[in-house]
């Protein structure tokens, strides 16, 4: 069935990668940590910008960032994060670059903590999906107490650009909460995941 014809959350009707996305990604449940740790990095250089421009620059993003190896990204000189800035493949945001390093290393002392990423951050939804039973996209909030407990508790761990809004949508990118509207032909597909 073509693109257009299938009912979809109307936020990912922009461009083809981003129905694409939406299609195959979005609010599927996470289970690997290195998929985890790339839709943190990710979120959290969207903080204050579009998920369409990260999007558009993942594969950038996925070079500059070993592939998303929070070990390798860990190990990251201030010489290798010098020359990241100057990489237009990614926003080239000194705060935002260097806190990707500083997220690689906490992540691995989570991992360590808890044996696996995965297991901490499922902790927060005590192990299966949320449910939003959204009927419209208005009714989509920016944080809930899951995402307001689980910021906190990455803050405390001394993550950085991991606010309540942007552990919300990586809740809602990896699947922690099913966000998708209740008509859109995903919503049922992402259910039977749990």
């Amino acid at each position: 069935m073509p693109a257009k014809e299938k009912n979809r959350c109307t936020w990912c009707l922009g461009f083809e990668q981003y129905i694409d996305y939406h299609d195959k990604e979005w609010g599927v449940p996470v289970h690997d940590d290195r998929t985890h740790f790339e839709f943190l990095l990710l979120e959290g250089a969207q903080a204050g910008l579009s998920w369409s421009m990260i999007l558009k620059k993942r594969d950038g993003y996925r070079k500059a960032f070993a592939d998303f190896d929070p070990a390798k990204v860990a190990k990251f000189t201030p010489a290798k994060i010098e020359k990241l800035l100057q990489n237009p493949a990614i926003v080239r945001n000194k705060l935002k670059v260097h806190s990707a390093v500083n997220n690689a290393k906490c992540f691995l002392e989570v991992q360590k903590e808890f044996g696996s990423f995965d297991k901490y951050i499922w902790q927060f939804v005590n192990g299966k999906p949320i449910d939003g039973k959204l009927k419209n996209l208005k009714q989509i909030r920016p944080t809930t107490k899951e995402s307001d407990a689980l910021s906190k508790d990455l803050q405390k761990r001394g993550f950085k650009f991991v606010g309540s809004t942007v552990i919300y949508a990586h809740m809602q990118a990896c699947g922690l909460v099913n966000d998708h509207v209740m008509d859109c032909f995903r919503y049922k597909e992402v259910q039977k995941l749990k």
